[in-house]
């Protein structure tokens, strides 16, 4: 076999690793090796924590919806910290602290960032189980008491809920996914298959992270966030497990959000993501070492670090398909190219405004646009730009 010809077959059997045979694995792992939650009721202080950031449209809406809660008044204390905002968030908040006694409220005169603003608020947090998530999504009305059950287990440091992606076109039992807004369907497919594999991580042990619209954590077992911190949703279930507790996933505590209405804001939203991956590591490393990580290294380096590899695995079957000698590496290759030929398709028409395409472009442009993310992402962290994208997303 040539040199090329390796090049492709690597490139190959790592991506195939990432997408098919590590999901076969952790599912197999938590279906024959299962660590299930002793949940039972449990009604411990809680307090909401959100950091705002110009969100005047959404703040009173969703304090209403935090304040409808199927959980005792009495225990429930709402902590919002307006991060610098330039519209009237602050005014509002002042409105809602004094309308409502479980709100308190605090406005930074400057836009430090999402890690400085819940730092502010976890100082002055006063609830056994913290609770975080933004301005602009829905609870459940039973998300509270959902949560509180999973802290029953003295194993359990961090849970978090399942995020569902609403179009206000559709019923609420399809969720979005069956829309045929290109946007909407490559948020809706990539989601499903995400929250699948979370699940099975979850019942195998531990989840990697949290779903930063919903999750809560023992307030104990809370470490102060590095200011410039891009994923708190990662950075701190995270620590959760290297100290020793579990991360995991309760799908009955559900919080609605609406899909991104442009691909591009989707983009965005994924190089936050990836570049707060990289991040993390950084400001963690022993999340990368099987002796100071023996709960989710596996999963870790099979799931996320991988990943951020997939691109370079992709060049490498590109390129080596183009270079290898035989019809089978000639048909691979132009196979590749037809592939990113529709990628870029689909990136022409979101340029033009069109959003509704085949689902195999749809397929193609979304399975791209994740990968450029990756590659942005670790650009966007190693130029010490990553800590602002928040505020963007």
């Amino acid at each position: 076999m040539s040199g090329p010809a390796r090049l492709f077959w690597l490139g190959l059997a790592f991506v195939a690793y990432t997408y098919l045979f590590y999901p076969v694995l952790i599912g197999l792992a938590a279906k024959l090796r299962p660590r299930p939650v002793r949940r039972r009721p449990n009604k411990p202080l809680m307090s909401i924590v959100i950091a705002a950031h110009n969100e005047s449209a959404n703040i009173e809406r969703r304090v209403e919806n935090l304040l409808d809660q199927d959980y005792p008044a009495d225990q429930v204390e709402i902590l919002i910290v307006s991060d610098g905002s330039i519209d009237d968030t602050p005014a509002q908040l002042e409105k809602l602290a004094r309308i409502y006694p479980q709100v308190r409220t605090w406005s930074l005169p400057i836009n430090n960032g999402k890690a400085v603003a819940i730092n502010h608020a976890m100082e002055r947090a006063q609830g056994e189980i913290v609770v975080f998530t933004d301005a602009r999504q829905r609870f459940a009305r039973d998300v509270l008491a959902r949560l509180a059950e999973n802290f029953s287990d003295p194993q359990v440091g961090s849970v978090s809920g399942e995020l569902i992606f609403e179009n206000p076109a559709l019923s609420t039992q399809d969720s979005g996914l069956r829309t045929q807004d290109s946007a909407t369907i490559s948020v809706g497919l990539y989601w499903r298959y995400e929250v699948w594999l979370r699940r099975q991580e979850s019942g195998a042990g531990s989840m990697l992270g949290a779903t930063g619209a919903i999750y809560a954590i023992r307030r104990e077992l809370w470490q102060p966030l590095p200011p410039g911190t891009i994923l708190d949703d990662f950075l701190t279930p995270m620590r959760i497990v290297l100290a020793g507790r579990r991360a995991i996933l309760d799908g009955r505590a559900v919080c609605f959000d609406k899909p991104s209405s442009r691909a591009r804001q989707e983009m965005t939203r994924k190089v936050r993501t990836l570049a707060g991956n990289f991040q993390a590591f950084a400001l963690e490393p022993g999340l990368l070492v099987p002796w100071r990580n023996p709960s989710t290294w596996f999963q870790l380096v099979s799931h996320k670090l991988a990943r951020l590899l997939v691109p370079y695995a992709l060049i490498l079957m590109l390129f080596g398909s183009l270079a290898a000698h035989g019809w089978f590496y000639h048909l691979v290759a132009a196979g590749q190219l037809a592939f990113y030929g529709l990628a870029a398709a689909g990136h022409a028409g979101e340029l033009q405004g069109r959003t509704h395409h085949s689902r195999l472009v749809t397929f193609a442009y979304t399975f791209a646009t994740l990968n450029i993310a990756a590659v942005i992402g670790l650009i966007a962290w190693a130029g010490g730009k990553g800590a602002a994208v928040w505020k963007k997303s």
